[in-house]
């Protein structure tokens, strides 16, 4: 074998204890983070945004029907579009972390994980004033290093993940399987920008056509939703 061969098999070695690995064991075991919630209601979430042209249509539909949900959002696009932030926050909604940049975590040194939180804190915090308290990571991505980089912050991931960045999958099926998900404690994770690597531009217009059928059809079904806010107390 040569000297080539020995060094990639180092080199992938060392990113997979980085990071695929510490990924595999924290989701599978749970470890430090929340996957349900012990309530009766559901909790919605969505990642990736605030994007200036679907945020707002879904802030609307949710309003619609009185729905509060939380938004784990990216920083950059905080600072681009701090008005979204701030009815957001005006409308009840709960604002966490995602990342500042829609990064993995398993590319990223400890020092600038802990910069892209702090950095993401701040923006929310400008634009809220409030304490911000979740933090969910980009891909459900950790590091080594993410659990203790990140302790002071909630951790959140999901109970259901749709594949709704996808247009095909936001246009067809999605409706289904979020009816086929409603049950008591779970939470959703559905995206509002479509701008982020492997994701497609159009995807959040299907996403919020089908939500919005679901949250009618939760209406008439007396199902609740409730932010992760109103939650801390029991994760």
């Amino acid at each position: 074998m040569s000297y080539a061969l020995i060094g990639i098999g180092i080199v992938v070695l060392l990113f997979l204890s980085y990071g695929a690995v510490p990924t595999v064991i924290i989701r599978v075991f749970e470890k430090g983070i929340t996957k349900r919630i012990r309530t009766k209601e559901m909790a919605l979430t969505f990642d990736d945004g605030p994007n200036p042209k679907y945020t707002p249509q879904l802030l609307d539909v949710l309003k619609k029907y009185d729905v509060k949900a939380t938004f784990f959002v990216v920083g950059e696009n905080v600072q681009k579009y701090p008005e979204i932030i701030k009815r957001m926050s005006n409308e009840g909604h709960t604002i966490g972390i995602h990342s500042y940049e829609h990064i993995s975590s398993w590319i990223m040194s400890p020092f600038r994980l802990k910069k892209q939180l702090e950095m993401t804190e701040k923006a929310i915090t400008e634009c809220t004033g409030e304490k911000v308290s979740f933090y969910r990571p980009p891909w459900g991505h950790f590091n080594l290093f993410t659990l203790i980089v990140s302790k002071k912050y909630t951790k959140i991931m999901w109970s259901y993940i749709f594949g709704d960045w996808k247009v095909d999958k936001a246009k067809n099926g999605l409706l289904d399987e979020l009816r086929n998900s409603a049950n008591e404690g779970v939470i959703f994770v559905l995206h509002d920008n479509g701008d982020t690597l492997g994701a497609e531009k159009e995807a959040p217009a299907y996403m919020i056509r089908n939500l919005e059928l679901f949250l009618k059809e939760s209406k008439e079904k007396n199902r609740r939703f409730i932010t992760l806010k109103e939650l801390e107390r029991n994760l």
